[in-house]
């Protein structure tokens, strides 16, 4: 009796391996083409932006042609990576198709006249729509296979753009939810950012190598890097810093956005008003070395994420500067993503503070390059795997430890406030059950609010009026 159990078990999932490679095979190969596709037109046109640097003073009309596009034809998909995880969370109508085209087109104006912008956020948009188009094709799916091939497409252009399948597989499981993965849609995602990477490849399509050598020089024998107390103690002081950075960099974003709002009531001129932003901040600072993805450069001496790993590679405040140019261009209404400027910012200042710590600057330059992005999405054990992807398995430790402590740093903040807090990181009422952090940062901000009133009430009763002072809480965010 227990081997026909057994037995009918293993048919059940035999049917079910069967079922997920043919409905996730597709998904890859669609999405790992939109993905080749995008980083070859995103090639193209950052040659073209060196070849042609007066294309900047362009950027303010860029801009409006951006908004202009997004209000006639992309309304309905404007929520962007918050529009597809809202949809997993909660399917309802599915996330349009139009959504892969209009990003793609808005991404490449962005970079093209001198935006800083990312690609991951263009691949996952790019991955969730189609797939979510995918999934109306098919007849016979439940809400359940459904929410899985949007995971899936998530995967597949995560781990296409940046040819880092396992690390794509595990940001589309972590991304959902702060503190819980579900693993019911491990197998579709892995197969899907699998077939990605391997379709990106198939279209000639390479990727940025790294090296950090530092720890291990050529020739050693040794499978995993030296630790020492100093070195681990240092990881973990940076890793808080990263943190740190992660919630500036996602605040300036989402601060700047209502800025805007309020300096234009019309989204079509806002980015107009970036584009302005972005011009001026390239007059103060003298350079552009903050334009675009900012992965390589035609100029030698340029700050670059690849010249981060070298030592004097980055300005003391190289980090900061590319964090005002993102936060300007994305704020504004500007297409892209904002991992890659994640990148940038953390591989730089990761050279500042090895350089002021007397520390290995390649390793603590590819730290800051994973834990500043682990902080900023909450995906700390995605953004290990892809360091191991990218710079190799032997600082492992490093790797973990700093993304953990980044990720812990960075509060209940994030670039995604579609994100939900699954399992708060430190143990608080201050949340209910499946809060969001959009509804934390509205929540915040209500606290703040109360306690302002609350010193203003004080001021004007006075000191010595005997009025007892009451103090002020504002509700957790509902569910």
């Amino acid at each position: 009796m227990m081997w026909r159990l057994t037995l009918r078990e293993h048919v059940g999932l035999s049917v079910y391996l069967i079922k997920w490679l043919l409905l996730a095979t597709p998904v890859g190969i669609v999405v790992g083409s939109a993905c080749a596709l995008f980083l070859w037109s995103l090639d193209r046109a950052t040659h073209l932006r060196f070849e042609h640097p007066c294309l900047l003073w362009l950027l303010p009309v860029a801009g409006v042609s951006v908004g202009g596009l997004y209000w006639l034809f992309g309304k309905s998909v404007e929520g962007g990576n918050n529009l597809i995880m809202d949809e997993i969370h909660e399917p309802g109508g599915g996330v349009p198709v139009r959504m892969a085209p209009l990003i793609l087109i808005g991404t490449i104006v962005t970079h093209l006249f001198g935006g800083s912008a990312g690609r991951e956020g263009t691949a996952v948009q790019m991955g969730g729509s189609l797939a979510s188009w995918l999934a109306r094709q098919l007849r016979g799916l439940d809400r359940h296979d459904v929410r899985r091939l949007l995971m899936a497409g998530i995967a597949a252009g995560f781990g296409g753009v940046f040819g880092t399948p396992v690390a794509g597989t595990i940001f589309a499981l972590e991304v959902l939810s702060i503190g819980r993965i579900t693993y019911a849609a491990i197998l579709p995602c892995l197969v899907a950012s699998i077939v990605s990477d391997q379709t990106c490849v198939w279209w000639g399509i390479g990727h940025t190598h790294y090296r950090i050598a530092s720890l291990l020089p050529a020739g050693s024998e040794l499978h995993l890097a030296p630790l020492t107390p100093w070195l681990l103690a240092c990881t973990v002081l940076c890793g808080i810093v990263f943190g740190l950075t992660s919630v500036l960099f996602a605040e300036s974003v989402h601060g700047l956005q209502h800025v805007y709002r309020k300096a234009c009531p019309w989204a079509l001129l806002r980015p107009a008003l970036g584009g302005l932003a972005v011009v001026g901040l390239v007059w103060a600072t003298g350079t552009r070395d903050y334009l675009g993805l900012g992965v390589t450069s035609p100029d030698p001496g340029a700050v670059t994420i690849v010249s981060c790993f070298e030592p004097g590679g980055a300005a003391t405040w190289s980090w900061l500067w590319k964090l005002a140019f993102t936060a300007a261009t994305l704020s504004a209404g500007f297409k892209g993503g904002e991992v890659t400027p994640l990148f940038f910012i953390g591989a730089a200042l990761g050279n500042t503070l090895a350089s002021w710590l007397g520390l290995p600057v390649d390793l603590f330059a590819g730290l800051g390059f994973v834990a500043v992005f682990a902080g900023a999405t909450n995906t700390p054990i995605a953004c290990t795997i892809m360091a191991v992807e990218l710079f190799g398995g032997e600082y492992t430790v490093y790797f973990a430890t700093c993304c953990l402590v980044a990720y812990l740093f960075s509060g209940h903040t994030g670039i995604y406030l579609s994100q939900r807090i699954g399992e708060p990181k430190l143990a608080t009422p201050d949340w209910s059950p499946e809060s969001s952090l959009r509804d934390a940062r509205a929540w915040r901000a209500g606290v703040r609010a109360e306690a302002s009133a609350g010193r203003r009430d004080d001021q004007s009763a006075g000191d010595g009026a005997g009025a007892e002072a009451h103090p002020r809480s504002a509700s957790p965010p509902a569910n």
